[in-house]
């Protein structure tokens, strides 16, 4: 019973870690990254469309994006939605396409993202608590029902910190990974 009630709330689960990589692809490393401007909406014929929408994001140097747009009617509305994002980064317009050049990071810059990035890791474990703490009351309530025993309510706190530790662990590693990114010269 208690592992019918754990699987119901996995998917609430992995939507945090889902969050967390979206969140952490958005932070630069030393290295141009077109989830950067990828969700970045611009105002394309009246109507609010992300970026990857009307125009291809390539990488054509380890520091520089190429934004094309596949209409050039919608270049200056997208130059402008990546001025106003403020991205760090020296920005052209060629009338064909946006040039966005990255500076080399400083230590200083490296230093403050991997303290954003343990923030944005915390607050996914705080999202993984939030989770645990939903299932708990729920198998506490399916115990006070009379649906479960009191042994098995402890076997399924048992069961459901197993998988919050596995989440967790999930998170670390994601951390870490964008972690050793971001401090790589």
């Amino acid at each position: 019973m208690y592992r019918d009630i754990v699987e119901m709330h996995k998917e609430s689960m992995d939507n945090v870690i889902k969050h967390l990589e979206k969140e952490i692809m958005k932070l630069r490393t030393g290295r141009a990254n077109p989830a950067v401007v990828e969700g970045m909406v611009v105002d394309c014929y009246g109507t609010p469309t992300p970026i990857k929408q009307i125009a291809n994001i390539s990488v054509p140097e380890a520091r520089q994006l190429l934004i094309q747009p596949w209409d050039k009617s919608n270049l200056e509305a997208m130059e402008q939605s990546i001025k106003v994002a403020d991205l760090g980064a020296t920005i052209s317009n060629d009338g064909i396409a946006v040039r966005l050049t990255f500076s080399p990071m400083t230590e200083e810059n490296r230093v403050e993202l991997v303290k954003i990035l343990g923030q944005k890791a915390e607050d996914a474990r705080v999202g993984v608590r939030t989770v645990r703490e939903d299932v708990w009351k729920e198998i506490q309530q399916t115990e006070k029902s009379g649906d479960m025993t009191e042994d098995e309510k402890f076997v399924g706190k048992d069961f459901l910190q197993e998988v919050v530790d596995k989440y967790n662990q999930k998170i670390e590693d994601l951390r870490s990974k964008k972690e050793t990114d971001i401090m790589t010269i």
